[in-house]
């Protein structure tokens, strides 16, 4: 199980950290980060490359503060440190919250390609159209209850009505 918190600020970073620092926190004891008691800053600093590389994150630099990086690029950090633990499932909090159009598609594409591969994703989000693009099921919730479950093809209007507790047979009378 991972998850990518909706706010990556103040859960997902810690902004004055290195992005190699951040590349593996929470899996700081990790075996593949240690060298006895010890931290391996090669195997960290490979490992941040690696991650690097395959996210795009950019400027490629390990060393450089995680506060200097766009929101897009602090996104791909998070997502990549997570998707990299090879869960079977992984539970995503506003995906592309405050990130640019690039970092979107390429967020997106990781996303279903997860998917694809067997892997349960469960999608937090705001954006309705991020919703049904990426869902295979949706699932509404109101006042703490599971009120409706439609497939991506569901209208905005149809989504709306149950976001605010309109069940579907009230709406059609």
């Amino acid at each position: 199980l991972a998850h990518v918190p909706e706010d990556r600020h103040h859960v997902g970073l810690v902004l004055a950290f290195e992005e190699n620092e951040n590349s593996i926190l929470g899996y700081h004891d990790d075996e593949r980060y240690l060298k006895g008691p010890f931290l391996n800053v090669d195997a960290i600093m490979a490992d941040a490359k690696d991650k690097i590389e395959k996210y795009d994150i950019r400027p490629g630099n390990p060393r450089l503060k995680t506060a200097n990086f766009s929101g897009g690029n602090q996104q791909k950090i998070v997502l990549a440190r997570e998707m990299e633990q090879d869960p079977g499932v992984l539970i995503v909090g506003q995906p592309t919250r405050g990130v640019d159009v690039g970092a979107i598609e390429f967020i997106h594409k990781r996303l279903i390609a997860m998917r694809d591969q067997g892997k349960a994703v469960l999608v937090v989000s705001v954006e309705l159209d991020e919703i049904r693009s990426l869902s295979d099921r949706i699932l509404v919730m109101f006042a703490g209850r599971i009120v409706g479950e439609r497939g991506p093809e569901a209208t905005e209007g149809e989504l709306g009505l149950l976001m605010a507790g309109v069940e579907h047979q009230e709406a059609a009378e």
